[in-house]
This record gives C-alpha cells, structure tokens and sequence, in this order.
C-alpha cells in the first residue's frame, strides 16, 4: 500500500473525545513518526491507542531498543500552550479541517489554528514569491490579492517577507491565511507580528502543524509549502529566483494536481528567473487577478454560500486492515538491504522504488516505516524518500 493509499484511501475517523484527542497527539509527536508513519499505524492498528502500543514493538523490530513513546504530559503542555495563545486543534475528518487539503498525499494529521479557522471553508489560492521581491513584484502582490479578494477568494501565504507580506496585507478585509513554519504562536520574520496580529482580529488564520512554540528552522519550510498548496485551487508565484522555495511550492502543487500560474519578468532580473522558467515549461501566464479565475474556470469560481453539512457522516463502511505481511528476521534484513541499496540523497518516489524491487506495496511500506523509524531513511513531501546522511 502505497503513502496514498495509507492517508486517502480510508482516512480514519477524526478523535470525538479529548482523550482521543490526546493519544494523537502522543502518536505524531512521539520519535520519528512522521505524517506518513502516523497514517500507516492508524491504518494498520484501526485507532491511535493501539498504534501508540504497537510502536515500541516497531521501533524494536527496527532495532531502537528502550523506544519511548511521547509522555502525555509533554502533549498536556501543548494544550495547554495551545489554550493561551488562543489557537484550536483541528484534526484531520472534522468538519472544519480543509477539504482540498485533506485530499492531498500527504496530510497533516492536525492543524493548529489561531483566528476565524471559518475562513478556512472558503475557496483559496495561494501567492507565493520572493522575499527579496522588488518594487513591481511587491506592487504585482498587492494587485493580484486585492482582485482575488473581490472575487471571492482567500489569499494564502506564508507570512515571509516581500511577496507573502505584500498578498497578506492587501487581503486583510476579504480574507487571508497564514501558514508558518514554525508553532502558530512564534511569528517568523518578527516585524511581521502586526501583520499576523491583524490577520487574527480581521477574519484570517494563521495556520501550523508544527508543535507549539516550535522555532522555524530550514527543514520545516518545505512541509510547510506542502501545506500551502494543498489549501488552493491554485498557486501564483510572483517573483522567484531560478532555484527558491517558492518552486518547491509550486512543484507540490504540481504534485497535488493544483494549476500553477506566474507573473512574467524581465530576463535579466535574476528574482523573475524562477517564473520564467515556470512559463517557459507550460505554467499559465498572469497578468491579472482575472487570468488567475480565468484559468480555474467556472467550476472553481467561489459559490455564494457555501453549503455545509448539519448531520454526522454515516457510518463508516470500512473493514479492518489486513495483517502486516510476517517475514522472517533474515528475509527482513534483506529487504531493508536492498531499499538502502536503492537509496541516496536525492529522494527518490516510493512508488518508483516498490517498481525497482519488483515487490509489493505490503511489503515495502512495513520496511521503510522500520527504516524510517531506526532513522535511517527520510520521508519527505510529496511521497519522496531518500538515505539519512
């Protein structure tokens, strides 16, 4: 079963007590259990109490012995953090968790939400761009998020400097979002704590799924695009040099089956490179808020009202997940073998890699969460895996 399979295919009912509430928390932030191995368990073991009992025995069965799960009370503290910054825990199945985000490969298993997380229902699209952005680009932003705005769409971001500051700031009154890379309570850059503090008290959202009170480090902007895209219909990029993180958002986009789009500039600005490469490769040129509408079509155009749904979902029909595969201890090494034999640092698509091996999707999936959890390979957006080095 593939990363798809595990978190699309049949996602597990959302928690309805906070007890549950805790236990997932305890599984996504216990050691090396990242979104992907957080959807496996839950797809292997049907709930989140019996992933979290099983884990030691995974973790040893990888060769991590005295595995310690994470303690309730480093969660409690979350909570409890999470309670005076004013920010809700939306998880996965809830009626307010977004459902063009839920669809995605790879989704977050919780969002932490501070602000309307109502506006959240609304139809999104993201712009994305330089921070170093200039005059044009800057003014661009302002423009696209405006029109955008009016046409009843919330702009998404990621509260960067330039291009995100610029989209964020002229949609403060028609609706923005605000994805960070660290806990939705530490504002990364800080001159834009007004910024956030606006998007709060005028109808947005910034929205993490990062821990609270967790630092921004590099690692994490790239799950953080993920995200991003995820939200929207479809991503602008405005103004992006030729190797940026906004074309890593623009790939998970491309990945997730969102249009991408982007604002043309001059060939010799090296900060309009990266859109012009886009272009060049079949991205649809911008030049208004309206090529952005124009290019989702009408089936994609923001509906008056949007309906939603007054009664509990029906029961689920889903029938247990089958019993993980048994190999011997001589036929797993072998197999952990030679997926290490496969991978380097440059990710490498797990579906690709089960074709290499000529093997199944049953028995791959279990090796790499061992793998994953011994600390040895690394799951990245977008189903990628590659060698720890």
């Amino acid at each position: 079963m593939t990363e798809d399979n595990y978190s699309s295919a049949h996602p597990p009912l959302p928690p309805t007590t906070e007890d549950a509430r805790v236990l997932w928390l305890r599984l996504l932030r216990s050691r090396r259990v990242g979104v992907t191995t957080f959807w496996r368990l839950m797809a292997e073991h049907g709930d989140a109490a019996a992933a979290l009992a099983a884990l030691p025995g995974v973790a040893r069965a990888a060769g991590v012995e005295n595995y310690q799960i994470c303690p309730e009370g480093v969660v409690q503290a979350e909570l409890a953090a999470a309670r005076r910054h004013g920010a809700r825990m939306i998880c996965r199945g809830e009626p307010e968790y977004p459902a063009d985000l839920s669809d995605i490969a790879d989704p977050p298993p919780i969002l932490w939400a501070a602000g309307d997380a109502g506006v959240m229902a609304r139809p999104m699209i993201a712009l994305v761009g330089a921070r170093n952005a200039s005059s044009l680009g800057t003014r661009m932003a302002r423009a696209l998020a405006q029109g955008l705005g009016e046409a009843g769409f919330v702009v998404v971001s990621g509260l960067a400097r330039g291009v995100d500051t610029a989209a964020h700031a002229a949609a403060l009154d028609t609706g923005t979002a605000a994805v960070l890379g660290g806990g939705v309570d530490v504002l990364y850059p800080s001159e834009n704590a007004g910024l956030a503090e606006g998007i709060r008290a005028r109808g947005g959202a910034l929205l993490s799924e990062q821990p609270m009170g967790t630092q921004p480090q590099a690692r994490h902007f790239p799950a953080r695009n993920r995200i991003v895209s995820g939200l929207s219909r479809a991503v602008v990029v405005v103004e992006a040099a030729a190797k940026s993180g906004s074309l890593i958002t623009a790939r998970c986009a491309l990945d997730q089956g969102r249009e991408v789009l982007a604002v043309p500039g001059h060939p010799l600005d090296a900060r309009a490179g990266g859109c012009n490469i886009l272009i060049r490769d079949g991205a649809r040129l911008v030049r208004s808020a309206e090529d952005v509408v124009e290019a989702l079509g009408p089936s994609e155009a923001p509906a008056p009202q949007r309906d939603l749904p007054l009664e509990a979902p029906a029961e689920d029909p889903r029938v247990p997940p089958a019993a993980p595969e048994k190999r011997s201890l001589a036929e797993t090494a072998a197999l952990h073998a030679q997926i290490l034999s496969r991978l380097g640092p440059a990710p490498l698509a797990e579906d690709q890699l089960i074709r290499d091996l000529g093997a199944t999707s049953g028995t791959v999936s279990p090796a790499l969460t061992d793998l994953e959890v011994e600390g040895r390979i690394e799951r990245r957006p977008g189903g990628l895996l590659s060698l720890v080095v």
